[in-house]
């Protein structure tokens, strides 16, 4: 079972640490701020988290640094989230360290050099999202893996798409795309080569982010503009 550490008790790192703790994972929660204490009574329970200032590497030892796989630094402050992963990185040799940066200006900082595996630009990340749904049209990004560079896209066949009608053998897809499933009539369909895709199917594709237009191309009506 995985450990992580993650450091700031705020909003963000009470819904991680909940998330991971329902995906089975190993928590646990440090928090200084004494005006959060009384939520993370109520959120977590006893055992996950712990009073003490995240940037101390005595706290960060008696934490259970030196066993975590990975320290994840979400407070307020990117000059503390800073101060920590360095800490992990280089003082305990935590194998992965990820950041949160709140002033998308510091984001030039937070680098491997400065012992950031993985920085979360809560502002960038928002900002491209909604781009990124603006010049898609009817095509809905769900997951975001490897540092953006691939997406994991929802798209409903039109009628009058280039693949509807068509055996996914047949389709002209991208070199860097999987379509990973279909949707239809509410029931999932794992998609083989000689699979018909059919109008106002919901189709699930994982594909580099160069070539979102061109599976779009596939799946919208001819001669339908991008909205």
């Amino acid at each position: 079972m995985k450990y992580v550490l993650v450091v700031g008790g705020g909003k963000v790192g009470t819904y991680l640490a909940s998330l991971l703790l329902v995906d089975g994972y190993n928590v646990k929660v440090i928090e200084g701020c004494r005006e959060e204490f009384p939520r993370l009574q109520q959120e977590l329970p006893a055992d996950v988290w712990v009073q003490g200032n995240g940037t101390d590497p005595s706290v960060l030892e008696a934490a259970g640094i030196r066993e975590a796989d990975v320290v994840a630094a979400v407070s307020r402050a990117d000059e503390t989230n800073l101060v920590i992963t360095s800490l992990a990185k280089f003082e305990f040799n935590v194998p992965r360290t990820i950041a949160r940066v709140n002033i998308p200006k510091n984001a030039w900082l937070f680098t491997p050099e400065m012992g950031v595996d993985v920085a979360l630009n809560q502002a960038d990340l928002i900002a491209h999202l909604i781009a990124e749904e603006m010049s898609l049209g009817d095509m809905m990004t769900l997951l975001k893996l490897r540092r953006g560079q691939y997406s994991l896209v929802a798209y409903r066949v039109d009628p009058r798409a280039v693949a509807a009608g068509k055996p996914v053998r047949e389709l002209d897809l991208p070199h860097e795309c999987v379509l990973t499933a279909i949707i239809r009539e509410g029931k999932l369909i794992i998609p083989r080569g000689e699979t018909v895709l059919k109008q106002d199917d919901e189709v699930l594709a994982l594909v580099h982010i160069s070539q979102l237009d061109r599976l779009a191309s596939l799946l919208r009506g001819q001669g339908k503009n991008k909205e």
